[in-house]
């Protein structure tokens, strides 16, 4: 009976320690893990984002926006090759090119900044290809005849043109992804995102430009990496610059002029 007694309580004995023992091992991993995460953790509350009123409608500018052209005169603007006046015709809250007066350009001078742009190929245009409603949005003006980084400007509903060349390119490097185009006498939009490139000291460059353009709404340039400057012979390459005016090209084909309006930047430097 005895030795029966002993052998229980050596039993419960064991299973004492063993309890013990598990608990101090559960209780030194516990210590060991770290703490549980935290939604707090990865809450950002500075910096605030400035407060910016949307237009009120698809296209009409932001709180923020530089309005560029708004119907009434050219005052954010001058003729390309003397800074002079911009001699463009306004009438009807539209700017119409005169091819004869060149090319116009923004007085400021931007970096990187967000563009929106209208333009009208008229009812009335005549020509083929590259002859056919052609300007050209230069979306760093580096030169005053055609030199920076063009975005085109062109009749491409229904006008076969080389597609490196049609509008939604960025002419001469990039095939825009789909042909969004209206049709003449209808207005169309580009909303453009542009990085300017930058240089190094020696300058080489460092960093090439990129461009996200939104045809009519739809995207056909996505952070396109520029090869340089627009050539119309020749491969592109860079030269250095710093900020530059966005310029507005009088092309000098045979077709009747196209129109521009509602004209803003918003700029992100």
């Amino acid at each position: 009976m005895m030795l029966g007694t002993m052998r229980l309580e050596l039993r419960v004995l064991l299973a004492f320690i063993s309890m013990t023992f598990q608990g101090l091992l559960l209780a030194g991993q516990e210590k060991q893990q770290p703490p549980r995460p935290r939604p707090e953790e990865t809450e950002l509350w500075s910096p605030v984002p400035n407060v910016v009123t949307p237009g009120s409608a698809y296209g009409a500018p932001p709180s923020d926006a530089i309005v560029l052209f708004n119907g009434e005169n050219l005052d954010q603007w001058v003729s390309s090759t003397d800074k002079s006046p911009a001699k463009w015709i306004v009438a009807d809250r539209v700017v119409t090119v005169s091819k004869s007066s060149g090319n116009i350009e923004t007085k400021r001078k931007f970096r990187n900044y967000q563009l929106h742009i209208e333009w009208r190929v008229p009812t009335n245009v005549t020509g083929s290809g590259q002859a056919r409603g052609n300007s050209g949005v230069f979306l760093a003006a580096t030169g005053t005849q055609d030199g920076g980084y063009e975005l085109q400007v062109l009749d491409s509903y229904n006008n076969p043109t080389y597609v490196n060349g049609m509008a939604g390119s960025i002419y001469k490097q990039a095939i825009p992804f789909v042909n969004a185009g209206r049709k003449p006498g209808e207005w169309q939009t580009y909303d453009v995102v542009w990085q300017a490139p930058t240089f190094n000291q020696d300058g080489g460059l460092k960093t090439p430009a990129y461009v996200t353009v939104l045809f009519n709404g739809v995207l056909v340039q996505n952070h396109f990496a520029l090869k340089g400057e627009t050539r119309y012979i020749g491969q592109p390459y860079y030269k250095v610059h710093g900020p530059a005016p966005i310029m507005l090209q009088a092309h000098g084909d045979p077709s009747p002029p196209i129109s521009f309006r509602n004209i803003w930047v918003r700029d992100l430097d």
